[in-house]
């Protein structure tokens, strides 16, 4: 296992688990954090305000999955002492994770929590409040005492820091896992033989960077712009990136380059950096230029928590962003605006408009021609994928614009020795400008559906032959045409949705919906399985208790590709 890579991970779930946050007056000029965070910073997640994270523990208390982690994370005689330390820490934090008493006391952590992500260049840097640095001291003796790895002791400035190394003893090039406390602030970062002795004491909090982010609006400017809340902001800068690869001073991270480059005596970004790829390559940079997170809102008790939070991918390709609004469809109403539905998807795209839409895209990555030839060997690839002959392809589903399925309701019970279902409560529908020309053109590929007498008026038939089930399932559905809807369905919640449907007029408004309550989900399943006596796999058992549910979409607007999330957690009833 590569030990680069474990600490990458054990960073970016550090800096993961503090995304979200708090709702209140906006402290992003006042916060004096932001001015050891460099403007040119490649990545950011900023919870700026104390999260509740106590509560918020509470929650979700039992709504994870506790697989046995000694077969997930197995060692043998050949695993290093890094190897054995890292997976101590991450089989402790899981242990403790069900407790939030004991997992804020085992860390130190207080009952609310304000943490940073960052990076300096190329090192990541990440920043959490900490009240008992005694007890984060003890978890890692620990890990040292079970894995057999110790660590070292540094200072930077004035800052102590144990140091638990990354590399072997006989490689060229030293890299370790720092850790150390200053004034309430846990910091974790890396030191390598690449670095400046002066960048580690920006990371520890020493000296403040010479163009901090705290003197731009960009946090500002990011909640704005989306509509988040500016408590806690996040983002990933392409910009930078591209700037750094590109060239050999344009910020940090490619000066940090330049020198790692004069020690190895290899660039392998050469061919990025002749002056044609630089142009094209920031050109394309400055078109998609981060992508940012934030909360739309949020709410959090002991007992129940809700956070609905965003990620963007901007742009700044109106030509694009045109075309991809060309194709959103149709999304039903009940997708997405928190009906009690066990599962939701929906699809919303303009059938005719797909081909079209795409064409645009695919002639616009081809505009201009490029000179750079990573990015002249992709469009040659490009060139080849012609989406005209999709027109031909969607002909046959001319006018659609859109289509879900949702299933509303469901019990199972046994019947002869069989599964069956005591309720189901289930919808299919294609929304479509001429849903009885739909019906007429499928008839010649599905000769049953020919006998089907389907009038144009909302009058449903019966279709359960059609389905070709066993008996004793005890499946009945109806087929509908309401309004611009094409439905089958089944159950008293069915027919409700499908009523609902007709009353909903056919417009763009989404593309893609997803709802998923899981303990509803899979609560029957298990119940069944311990009816018939068959056992079950604990995976299975434990989502029987899984109190979540999730809504997700993605979208597009003027701003760029839009992915939603909404998370709803009940605390598990003991």
């Amino acid at each position: 296992m590569n030990k680069m890579a474990i600490a990458a991970v054990v960073l970016a779930v550090g800096a993961g688990g503090y995304f979200l946050s708090q709702q209140g007056t906006s402290v992003v000029k006042n916060d004096p954090m932001l001015d050891y965070v460099p403007a040119d910073t490649l990545a950011f997640s900023g919870q700026l305000v104390p999260f509740p994270l106590k509560d918020y523990l509470y929650s979700i208390a039992g709504n994870y999955q506790a697989y046995d982690l000694d077969k997930m994370l197995s060692l043998d005689d050949s695993s290093s002492a890094q190897e054995r330390f890292f997976i101590s820490l991450y089989k402790q934090y899981m242990t403790v994770l069900p407790e939030p008493e004991t997992l804020l006391s085992t860390y130190g952590l207080p009952d609310s929590i304000k943490s940073y992500f960052y990076t300096l260049g190329a090192l990541p840097v990440m920043k959490v409040e900490i009240s008992n640095p005694a007890a984060f001291w003890a978890e890692l003796d620990r890990a040292e005492q079970e894995s057999g790895l110790t660590h070292t002791m540094g200072k930077s400035g004035s800052v102590e820091y144990r140091g638990y190394t990354l590399t072997d003893v006989d490689e060229k090039e030293h890299a370790e896992i720092v850790f150390s406390v200053k004034d309430g602030w846990l910091t974790v970062t890396l030191n390598t033989s690449f670095n400046q002795p002066e960048l580690l004491e920006t990371a520890l909090g020493e000296k403040k960077v010479d163009h901090p982010i705290s003197e731009t609006t960009m946090l500002q400017d990011i909640a704005k712009t989306h509509g988040f809340m500016q408590d806690s902001i996040s983002f990933i800068n392409h910009v930078e990136l591209v700037k750094g690869l590109t060239s050999t001073d344009g910020n940090m991270l490619a000066k940090q380059m330049t020198k790692m480059i004069e020690i190895q005596g290899e660039d392998p970004f050469a061919e990025m950096k002749t002056p044609v790829c630089q142009t094209e390559l920031n050109a394309i940079a400055a078109n998609w230029p981060r992508s940012v997170m934030g909360l739309n809102s949020y709410s959090i008790t002991r007992d129940e928590s809700t956070i609905d939070a965003a990620v963007v991918l901007e742009s700044n390709n109106q030509v694009i962003l045109s075309a991809l609004n060309k194709m959103r469809g149709f999304v039903p109403s009940f997708a997405s605006n928190g009906h009690d539905n066990i599962l939701s998807f929906s699809l919303g795209i303009d059938v005719n408009q797909l081909a079209p839409a795409l064409n645009e895209v695919w002639k616009d990555l081809q505009t201009p021609q490029y000179q750079c030839a990573a990015l002249a060997q992709m469009q040659s690839e490009l060139s080849e994928l012609n989406p005209a002959m999709l027109g031909m392809m969607t002909g046959m589903a001319n006018g659609v614009k859109g289509i879900s399925v949702t299933l509303a309701d469901y019990k199972l019970t046994e019947k002869n020795g069989q599964a069956s279902f005591e309720k189901l409560d289930a919808l299919i529908s294609v929304s479509a400008e001429k849903p009885m020309m739909l019906v007429d053109m499928m008839k010649p590929f599905y000769p049953p559906l020919a006998e089907v007498d389907l009038k144009d008026n909302g009058d449903p038939v019966d279709i359960t032959p059609m389905l070709m089930l066993p008996p004793e399932f005890g499946v009945s559905a109806k087929l509908a045409i309401k309004g611009s809807h094409l439905v089958a369905y089944t159950g008293d919640r069915g027919t409700e949705l499908a009523d609902l449907m007709y009353k909903q007029s056919l417009e763009s408004n989404g593309f893609f919906d997803l709802s998923v309550d899981y303990q509803k989900m899979f609560a029957p399943l298990v119940d069944m399985a311990e009816m018939s006596g068959e056992p079950m796999p604990e995976e299975l058992l434990m989502l029987k208790d899984y109190d979540m549910r999730l809504q997700m979409s993605v979208d597009f607007t003027d701003k760029g590709l839009v992915i939603g999330s909404k998370v709803n957690s009940k605390a598990s009833a003991k």
